[in-house]
């Protein structure tokens, strides 16, 4: 795992995904580069709620209580607000042992290591309510499939509501932004997304209805990403004739979905990003601005793209979603996301 993938502590952060040479994943050398620079959120575990609340602010929680937060992005949250979980030091990564099984991923794992990160979120961390005990498991190992070796790394999400509330608002997710060309740029890069379904949105990113058909681009058949278009940064919905209301607190047990395929033909890695979400934000990089320091290059717009597997955005503020990211005491909310990637 040392060699081709590195986590480190600070937002229990995906530092590095090599495959077959190129690290596909954006990052920095040190963690105290991640601490001055990482505004983009390179490779971090996001929470307490990942995306959007709308207005900063949650209505009717714990009995009818409000709850207000920094606004950090227009007037809404973002990303669990000032300092989320992604800028928060875990514990970790401490080994708990070698899983050679994957759900969702056919055959057995050569390497398996996994390790835990850590936290406990303080009742009223960034304005949320409740403590909260958070896990996440990375998994990384490699397996065959139809001939040819996948790096696999499995992400696992568990939170737990432990004090301090009866009830508060979780929506997980990794913030990994990938190149695949071992480049400066995600140009030329082919994308297949499962789903054309979407959540329209405002100017500031909040969705103003629900799923509908997205139109700028044909997303479930491969499409080329150039050099400053198509420019995606929306929230794609999985299975848009299921109901919203009917996606459990832990999805952990749903099967995998492949969310995104994606290869880039010069450098020949492909990607696959699975999860156990009902959504994603697929999101093109359009406002990297990241200078050169500690050797690591310049990263500007297009340097990545990110798959953020979750919750629908804002869904704590929609009556018929809020039960998706609504954590009670006695609930355990889970999440799984994988990742695999192969060079041909």
């Amino acid at each position: 795992m040392a060699d081709e993938i590195s986590f480190l502590p600070l937002g229990a952060i995906i530092q590095s995904f090599k495959v077959g040479g190129i690290d596909i994943v954006q990052g920095f050398p040190t963690q105290e580069l991640y601490a001055s620079h990482n505004s983009p959120h390179f490779g971090a575990t996001i929470g307490r709620v990942a995306n959007r609340i709308s207005d900063a602010k949650v209505e009717s929680l714990n009995g009818g209580k409000s709850y207000s937060f920094v606004a950090n992005n227009g007037p809404n949250t973002l990303h669990g607000g000032n300092v989320g979980w992604g800028k928060r030091v875990w514990k970790g990564p401490n080994p708990v042992g070698v899983r050679k099984n994957v759900p969702g991923i056919e055959g057995e794992l050569k390497g398996g290591e996994t390790v835990e990160f850590t936290l406990t979120s303080e009742d009223g961390d960034e304005g949320f309510p409740g403590e909260v005990l958070v896990k996440v498991y990375y998994t990384a190992g490699k397996v065959v499939e139809n001939g040819k070796e996948v790096t696999v790394l499995s992400q696992e999400y568990e939170a737990e509501l432990v004090g301090g509330a009866e009830e508060t608002v979780v929506n997980m997710t990794n913030h990994s932004y990938f190149n695949l060309s071992g480049g400066p740029s995600i140009e030329g890069t082919v994308v297949q997304l499962a789903t054309n379904s979407y959540l329209p949105l405002s100017e500031w990113g909040i969705p103003t209805s629900g799923p509908t058909t997205y139109s700028k681009v044909a997303t479930t058949t491969p499409f080329a990403l150039g050099a400053q278009d198509p420019d995606f940064d929306d929230c794609f919905i999985v299975d848009p004739s299921s109901s919203p209301s009917s996606v459990p607190i832990d999805t952990r047990a749903l099967p995998l979905t492949k969310l995104v395929s994606a290869h880039h033909p010069g450098s020949k890695v492909h990607l696959e990003v699975l999860s156990t979400e009902p959504a994603f934000q697929f999101y093109t990089g359009k406002w990297i601005d990241v200078p050169a320091v500690g050797g690591a290059p310049a990263r500007g717009s297009r340097s990545g793209f990110c798959v953020e597997p979750s919750r629908y955005v804002n869904a704590i503020n929609v009556d018929d979603w809020r039960s998706q990211v609504i954590l009670k005491k006695g609930e355990k909310y889970g999440a799984r996301i994988v990742y695999k990637a192969w060079k041909e």
